[in-house]
């Protein structure tokens, strides 16, 4: 037995059904191995993707998604999807091709300090250094990527251990992979409970890893027992996030924020004024100490951290709402305001706003889209200007976003493994023209792996966040470089083999959207849309 065969035998054991490649030299022994074996090689057109897709089979499941990539150009080509994924909270694991061991110093093919160019980008990144240990180095990867605060984690194969006879054994078992959580302090549990009964607006703020499944839920629980308002932040436009409507202006109102799994970053202004209140205190529970040392550093005043606890958010959320619920906390009316303002939409938004003659507006397109989602739809929002507009405007059972990274490009990539992750589901993506030139070409996997998804794309021939930045920062006759042509992006997935149609008016948008599900291929609907600025939500000025 190889190396390459115990590896993907312990892939086996720990549960891993689909493992997102791009061949090349040095991980053609792990191509070999899976030959006759349970896993699928889902093999993408470029290395970013399959990062992406990991990515999204994490975040939808909660068990770490598996990227394969050869080493050198096609490892360094991972990196800024490792750092979406990261910031994303993201439990997978990124596999590399590396230069063999016995050459290492001496020039060898695609040599590079990848473990090194990795351990900024994730949780954790190592090279392995033992045939017999592969298996050994695949648990360790699993644990560190779904413990504390999840996110990426890379190990680098050198193609020598690959290749090296290693003596027979069993795989390991499963659970040798599982993350386990510690539970919470009681006493931390307590002294957080006294300073919500002593707040007269406190809010719960969570970080992009607990507004997902099991975490989110017992956050949902916690709210409703002690009657807080709870507030996930994941979006690169922070307090600004149009998914969130009006939030930025019940923000400064609070007087304690509990930040649970949620660092206080840029998308929290910081914890300064005018974002919070610059008198405002934090309790924070995090599973990472360094988080917690860099609120004590980012805070102008560190009193105003009134309790730092290292530990699972998870298990402090139940326990906290249980207390909670004994004491019978509960800011009803402080809640209700926050939710209002999180679900404030403006009225014009119920009316049609596309001109009758001209490019559709984002939210009668938003309006379309949403009569398709069903019960079951996974949608992915992904791009600039446009992904905004659709994360304000539709609501869906499960939602992917490109994340706090601010990068864009994912979405094809991710509707690829949301199907896969979710294979009932129907799978919509709201993407901006510039956003689908990254990996058009994902349209090919699905079309291979037989994954229809819709890919609906908002056209303004332009990237329009950077357009309406030069707009108003630098006035219009100073507009450079970011002009595109208004390309018939629907043609692309037809020349692919999936379906595509090109929408000019609204009403021609309801039935080609339907047309696009009805054809159970990978479809793309390229919509003329006007060049609408991000939606900046406001109930007042």
């Amino acid at each position: 037995m190889r190396g390459a065969d115990l590896l993907v035998r312990s892939l086996e054991a720990a549960g891993v059904e689909h493992i997102f490649a791009l061949s090349g030299n040095q991980i053609m022994p792990l191509f070999d191995a899976c030959v006759g074996r349970s896993i699928e090689l889902v093999h993408v057109r470029h290395e970013a993707a399959a990062v992406h897709m990991a990515d999204a089979w994490g975040r939808l499941t909660g068990s770490p998604g598996v990227a394969l990539v050869t080493a050198g150009p096609g490892f360094a080509n991972t990196l800024s999807a490792l750092y979406v994924a990261a910031l994303a909270e993201s439990p997978m694991v990124l596999l590399s091709g590396h230069a063999p061991t016995s050459r290492l110093g001496q020039a060898a093919f695609q040599e590079m300090p990848q473990a090194e160019m990795a351990r900024h980008v994730s949780k954790a990144s190592w090279t392995a250094d033992s045939a017999a240990g592969l298996g050994s180095d695949l648990a360790r990867a699993f644990r560190i990527a779904g413990s504390g605060r999840p996110g990426p984690v890379h190990v680098a194969l050198p193609v020598d251990l690959l290749e090296a006879e290693v003596v027979p054994g069993p795989a390991l078992p499963p659970e040798e992979t599982a993350a386990h959580a510690s539970d919470a302090d009681p006493e931390a549990v307590r002294r957080a409970a006294e300073a919500l009964t002593a707040a007269r607006r406190p809010m719960v703020v969570a970080g992009p890893a607990m507004a997902r499944g099991g975490p989110w839920d017992a956050i949902s629980s916690l709210a409703d027992s002690a009657g807080l308002p709870v507030v996930a932040m994941e979006s690169p436009r922070g307090v600004n996030d149009p998914s969130l409507g009006a939030f930025a202006e019940v923000l400064p109102r609070a007087d304690l924020i509990l930040l649970l799994g949620k660092r206080l970053d840029y998308s929290l202004g910081h914890g300064e004024a005018p974002a919070v209140d610059g008198r405002c205190r934090f309790i924070q529970v995090d599973p990472d100490p360094a988080t917690l040392e860099q609120t004590r550093r980012t805070l102008d005043d560190p009193s105003r951290l009134e309790m730092a606890c290292v530990g699972d958010p998870v298990s402090f959320a139940q326990r906290l709402g249980r207390l909670a619920e004994s004491r019978e906390l509960s800011f009803a009316a402080w809640r209700d305001e926050v939710e209002s303002a999180v679900s404030h939409r403006p009225a014009q938004w119920d009316e049609t706003l596309s001109d009758p003659e001209g490019p559709l507006h984002p939210v009668d397109v938003c309006r379309a889209v949403q009569e398709i989602i069903d019960g079951d739809t996974v949608l992915v929002s992904d791009g600039g200007e446009f992904g905004q507009w659709a994360q304000a405007c539709l609501s869906a059972p499960s939602r992917i976003i490109n994340g706090l990274g601010g990068s864009i490009g994912s979405a094809l990539p991710l509707s690829v493994a949301a199907r896969l992750a979710s294979p009932g589901s129907r799978v919509i993506a709201m993407l901006g023209d510039g956003t689908f030139g990254f990996h058009a070409l994902e349209l090919d996997t699905a079309v291979r792996y037989g994954l229809p998804l819709v890919a609906v794309v908002g056209n303004d021939a332009a990237w329009n966040a950077e357009y309406q930045i030069q707009l108003r920062d630098y006035g219009r006759d100073r507009l450079v470089g970011c002009e595109l042509l208004p390309t018939r992006y629907s043609d692309v997935a037809i020349a692919l083999g999936g379906y595509g149609e090109r929408v000019s008016r609204l009403e021609e948008l309801r039935p080609a959207l339907q047309r696009a599900l009805d054809s159970g291929l990978p479809a793309c609907v390229d919509v003329r849309i006007g060049r609408n600025a991000a939606p900046n939500i406001r109930r007042s000025g």
